[in-house]
């Protein structure tokens, strides 16, 4: 499962730059709600727009989100 992929990698990028879920959603300028549901699966279908923010917040490219 690709979005399975991507929760777990953004989690993994998260955690290795040491930052809560909190900076991550004030990095980039998405909704706390939005990067807890993103990261446990429960937003299945994220759009390119947040995938972009959340990336570019974590300082990688949105294809290392699917790697």
């Amino acid at each position: 499962n690709i979005m399975a992929t991507v929760s777990e990698n953004i989690r993994k990028l998260r955690q290795k730059k040491g930052i809560s879920q909190d900076r991550l959603s004030k990095d980039a300028d998405i909704a706390l709600n939005t990067v807890v549901k993103i990261e446990i699966g429960e937003n299945p279908n994220p759009t390119v727009n947040t995938l972009e923010k959340i990336a570019k917040a974590l300082d990688v490219s949105v294809a290392e989100l699917f790697k």
